[in-house]
């Protein structure tokens, strides 16, 4: 439901929250407990977040599906093909505007009349919510696998290592992900993003994240 763009970049998110917290382990964990504590911190901010973003994303779709409404409801409206024109110029794509004709533009606002007038019982759909729940899930998710090792591991130092190694992996595989989707070179994409991520999280962490 979501494209490569906006499932990675929620991942990525989600990584650099978690990595906050696991960063600052090794200088704020004398055992154990203080250690739980922060993983905890860290699960619970991401379940937080991903709640948030879900949610964020639900209502822009809920503003953006009612802009459309008052787009088309003025077309219909509107008292000439020349108003209907300028109005859906201002609508669609700059660059798609230019390469259209005035006929070819009268004809889309003919068809867009056409339509039944429009109604705010599909501003919301059960699809939409699907894929705010996919949102929650690839940020609350992605804490797991770099959380794990400190679960796992009783030697603090063993387990920070794992723990950064799986979120360069993570972070390579979405650069790779990504280039695909571009067309760039994989490789010094996957590098690229993997670097930005470690250096959005030691921004994040010296802002005091």
């Amino acid at each position: 439901m979501l494209n490569p763009i906006d499932r990675t970049s929620e991942v990525l998110f989600g990584l650099i929250m978690v990595l906050t917290f696991t960063g600052a382990i090794s200088a704020a964990s004398d055992g154990r407990s203080e250690v739980r504590e922060l993983l905890w911190a860290a699960l619970g901010c991401n379940v937080a977040w991903g709640l948030v973003d879900a949610i964020m994303y639900l209502m822009n779709i809920v503003l953006e599906r009612g802009h459309s409404l008052v787009i088309i409801k003025k077309i219909m409206r509107s008292g000439s093909q020349a108003d209907s024109r300028e109005i859906l110029k201002e609508e669609i794509n700059p660059l798609v505007s230019s390469l259209m004709t005035e006929d070819e533009l009268d004809q889309l606002n003919d068809r867009l009349k056409q339509l039944p007038v429009p109604s705010v019982r599909n501003l919301l759909t059960l699809k939409d919510l699907g894929t705010g729940v996919e949102i929650f899930l690839l940020v609350f998710l992605c804490t797991l696998p770099v959380a794990l090792p400190f679960a796992l591991h009783h030697d603090i130092a063993s387990a920070m290592r794992i723990s950064n190694g799986v979120a360069l992996v993570m972070l390579f595989i979405g650069g790779f992900i990504l280039a695909g989707y571009a067309g760039f070179s994989r490789l010094l994409t996957a590098l690229l993003f993997m670097t930005i991520g470690v250096l959005l999280v030691a921004l994040t962490m010296s802002l005091g994240g």
